[in-house]
């Protein structure tokens, strides 16, 4: 497949997709966000797949615990304490009984990666020098340096968020969308519709 740079690269036909750039568990602009597109593209991130972890007790699940997993659980009605290992157990098994199974199932289904026209989407990144179709899965939500140094153009263009920036990103080969709207208090998003492209924001009250 061809190299594709952000200047050419186009929506397909008749579709207009919009990306959305890390939440970081503002919801109050996520909603405005919504308000703003009235529309939604759902990937997993790493903090989904570390909360996921945290709920299978299985693998690394740290970020959750130490990164607003107490939020996280309260917003499910669950006082979780992370303290020690008992109170861990204990806040796992309220969570897994407080959690309705229509999010879990959702968050289970979140695939790691969507291509639309000449576009990527993904969490964190990819490996320059892999095919699209076989990047690894840790990649997608993990990566940062081998990815954002480098200048190459890939067989699409990637949107991702992960690595905060001051404002949206844009690149010949990439577009990061995460605008620290934990600290900025800003959530920034880009509505891609044939070969135009334009950049949203909706602001709001630091949490």
């Amino acid at each position: 497949m061809a190299e594709v740079d952000f200047a050419a690269a186009r929506a397909p036909e008749g579709m207009r997709l919009y990306a959305i750039g890390d939440v970081h568990g503002c919801r109050d602009l996520l909603i405005r966000m919504h308000e703003a597109i009235d529309a939604e593209i759902a990937l997993r991130g790493n903090h989904d797949d570390q909360m996921l972890n945290f709920l299978k007790a299985s693998g690394e699940w740290r970020l959750f615990t130490d990164h607003g997993g107490d939020a996280t659980a309260s917003s499910y009605g669950v006082a979780a304490d992370f303290a020690t290992p008992r109170m861990i157990e204990t806040s796992r098994a309220a969570l897994n009984a407080a959690m309705p199974a229509a999010h879990r199932a959702f968050l289970d289904a979140l695939p790691y990666q969507a291509s639309f026209g000449d576009f990527m989407f993904c969490h964190a990144g990819v490996r320059p020098g892999v095919p699209l179709d076989r990047q690894d899965r840790h990649d997608l939500i993990w990566i940062r340096d081998a990815f954002l140094l480098d200048h190459g153009l890939h067989e699409r263009v990637i949107v991702h968020g992960h690595t905060p920036v001051e404002t949206v990103d844009i690149r010949r080969n990439r577009v990061n969308l995460d605008t620290r709207a934990f600290a900025s208090g800003r959530l920034s998003a880009m509505s891609i519709e044939g070969g135009v492209k334009r950049i949203m924001e909706v602001s709001g009250s630091r949490r």
